[in-house]
């Protein structure tokens, strides 16, 4: 330690130097294993906000720029639409099944190769967004109460669509009209309306099919060109 004279008249002083502060004491074991798992625990929560930020989120640079309370709303998820990945029923197998299950249920085959136009284009793998399956677009429920093992079997498919047709015939006392509106929207919307339920898309496929058959009403009418091009 330096000392420090200094000499007044009468007087003399001695002056030392601060005394220098003490170093800290190395960090024990224990405090740096503390101190490298709170880092540790620091660097999970920022690889986790990046995470949440995406590529074109904000900045990460301080540990507090993840954003709290956001005003966007995130887009609407678009409506799946049906699929039918698989190529159209060949015209001799479909020509076939519709003969057969007509002549079965007493429905005319023109009707029958309508509505499977009109719900699938002849795909046998079709499924709607609301679910419903196969040639004629039978929903769980209707393949249930028909026995329908394989919804995508065009056989049974066409067996039960057409069963199910002939079940809305007789339901509204051969009133095509109702048989399609209900076959699309259900007997309860037909029979709460007491008409064809005033639904677009109801309306479309009603008007659809009695275009396809060529008549305003009936059931059933000449048969039209089917996949291939031929009766």
């Amino acid at each position: 330690m330096r000392v420090l004279l200094v000499f007044l008249p009468g007087l003399t002083l001695m002056a030392a130097d601060p005394p220098a502060p003490a170093s800290a004491p190395p960090a024990s074991p224990n405090m740096q294993s503390s101190l490298a798992l709170q880092q540790k625990s620091i660097e999970i929560q920022r690889q986790a906000i990046r995470s949440r930020l995406g590529p074109t989120g904000a900045s990460t640079g301080s540990f507090f720029t993840v954003p709290w309370i956001s005003t966007a709303i995130a887009p609407a998820t678009p409506v799946a639409t049906p699929t039918a990945d698989c190529d159209p029923v060949p015209e001799s197998q479909i020509s076939s099944l519709i003969d057969a299950a007509a002549k079965r249920e007493g429905v005319q085959p023109a009707l029958v190769r309508a509505v499977i136009r009109q719900e699938s284009g002849f795909h046998a793998c079709a499924v709607s967004p609301k679910g419903a399956q196969g040639l004629m677009q039978l929903m769980p429920a209707t393949s249930e109460r028909f026995h329908v093992t394989d919804p995508f079997d065009p056989a049974q498919n066409v067996d039960a669509g057409t069963k199910f047709l002939k079940e809305l015939l007789a339901r509204y006392a051969g009133d095509l009209k109702l048989a399609l509106g209900a076959y699309n929207a259900g007997p309860a919307r037909v029979d709460g309306a007491g008409e064809v339920p005033d639904v677009a898309e109801t309306k479309d496929y009603v008007s659809n099919i009695l275009n396809d058959l060529g008549k305003n009403g009936g059931s059933g009418g000449t048969p039209e060109p089917g996949p291939s091009g031929t009766t």
